[in-house]
Formats: structure tokens, sequence, C-alpha cells
């Protein structure tokens, strides 16, 4: 079975066809259309380049395995679920096993697109909030991983199974050298950045009594980022911490900026009623 994710190469190639697909619909005439195709290129060209910093390091990955063991024992002396023992719950199951590589090598980049699709097309006004979480909190998770850390199933006698690589379903490629440095990019986990984001966009936004059923996506991602040995727990904790920042980013800036769009809260800025349906006064 073949990678079940894009590389940076193909990601930009796609993201460039698709931005000039964008150029080209907008000249015909149909803005809308090329309004969103614009923004699906930005968001592939944003995986892009998670793709690609993810084969960049400030160090050497000598130091990786020590990094990932450290937060092993870390978690072991706070108290925290061994990974080892949820992930041994689950592998004599061979087709919940396929399942979670397939949830953790597709859900995460489809539920952000859809994410984006659905806001950018229903509830505009809150587009650039949910855009610019999603720049601040992958640009903070991609500057952490510039230093190396071994994920769970890179540790050596930790007893954890790649069970991407044994079932032929790993979305991490290999150099003639061995392991490419985004194999040792596991803290923090952009995977769970993205579904609490996704979570947290689809809830404060949708005015649907079922949205509150997305909070599945993310306990599932967690389970699943565990479950297949590419996290820690902490790494989970970590991202959560920057998306909050992200948040309080954003708010800062609307306080110092004297901005009035958002109600202040690190939320989406409120429907405003569309003038042109507000009738004139008569008289």
């Amino acid at each position: 079975m073949q990678n079940l994710t894009l590389s940076w190469q193909s990601a930009g190639a796609v993201g460039a066809a698709v931005y000039a697909a964008s150029v080209l619909t907008r000249r015909s005439g149909r803005v809308g259309a090329g309004l969103v195709l614009r923004e699906a290129a930005t968001v592939i060209g944003l995986f892009a380049l998670w793709q690609f910093a993810g084969q960049l390091s400030v160090m050497g990955t000598q130091d990786a395995v020590t990094r990932g063991e450290w937060i092993w024992n870390t978690e072991r002396t706070i108290g925290l679920p061994s990974e080892y023992t949820l992930q041994h719950w689950v592998l004599p199951h061979p087709w919940l096993v396929q399942g979670a590589n397939y949830y953790y090598a597709t859900m995460h980049f489809g539920a952000m697109v859809a994410l984006l699709a659905w806001v950018f097309l229903r509830h505009r006004e809150s587009y650039t909030w949910v855009r610019t979480t999603l720049i601040l909190v992958t640009a903070a998770s991609l500057a952490v991983q510039l230093v190396p850390v071994a994920p769970p199933r890179l540790l050596p006698g930790g007893g954890m199974v790649d069970t991407a690589l044994v079932y032929g379903q790993s979305v991490y490629g290999t150099t003639v050298a061995g392991l490419q440095a985004d194999s040792y990019s596991a803290m923090p986990s952009v995977h769970v950045a993205w579904c609490v984001m996704v979570a947290v966009a689809v809830v404060r936004i949708s005015p649907s009594r079922w949205r509150w059923l997305i909070v599945a996506h993310p306990v599932i991602t967690v389970a699943v980022v565990v479950v297949t040995a590419n996290h820690f727990w902490l790494d989970g904790v970590a991202a959560v911490v920057l998306l909050l920042l992200s948040y309080l980013v954003q708010w800062l800036a609307r306080r110092l900026l004297g901005r009035r769009d958002g109600d202040g809260e690190g939320r989406p800025p409120r429907k405003v009623a569309d003038p042109r349906t507000v009738s004139e006064p008569v008289g």
C-alpha cells in the first residue's frame, strides 16, 4: 500500500494548480467560485509548508530519542495512563488498527478543509477568525517542532508498535539514510491542535443543537494518535496550549487595535445584519 498523504512537493504543486484555477475562474466572472478555490489553495499551501517544515531541524536528530524518553518518563511520574497499555488493547483487532491508521492519515486534513469550506460558504463573517487561528497555531507548532522529538513508536525498548508501518499505511517517508526528520516532529501534535480547533469553531459558530457531536472528532483523534504510537499524551496537551495562545493573541490584538468586530472573548465576530435588508424609515 502506498503512502496515504501528499508530500510537500505534491501538495505545493496541487496548491499552485488550484490557485491558478482560482485566478482563471475569477477572470471568467465566477467570483464566488474563484474565492473558494483561492482559499483552498491557501490551505493546501499551508499543508505543503507544514510537510516541508517537518523535514527541517535546528538540532540533530541524535537527541530526539532522549527527549522522547524524557516525555515518556515524565508522563509516568505524573501518573498519566500508559500509551503502551492503550495500544495493546487495540492491537488484537486488525480492522480497528487499520481504521485508526486511515483516520490519522485522512481526517486530519479532511476535517479542516470541510470546516473552512463550511465557514467560508455559510458563515463568512467568522472566516477571518478561523483562518487566522489556523495560521497562528500551525506556525507555532512548526516552530516548536524544529526541536526534534521521537514519537512513542520510535523509542527503543518502549514496546510500542508502529501500526501504520506494519499495515503499509505510513504517512512518513524514508530517505537513503533512513527516517526523514518529520518522523521526529512529535511535539506538539498538530493533529490534536487542528481537531480541537475544528470542534471549537463548530460549537462557537453553528446554531444547530447537533453541533456538540463534533466533540467526537477530537476525542477520536486523541485516541488515534496514541493508539498508532505517533504521539504522547503530552504532545496533545502542548498542542492545546498553543491553540489557546493563538486565541489569546487575537483577543489582545483586537483590544490593542480597538477593533469592535468581535465580542472581546477570543471568539468569532458576531453576525451583523446586512444593511441592504434593513428597511429605511418612512417619512
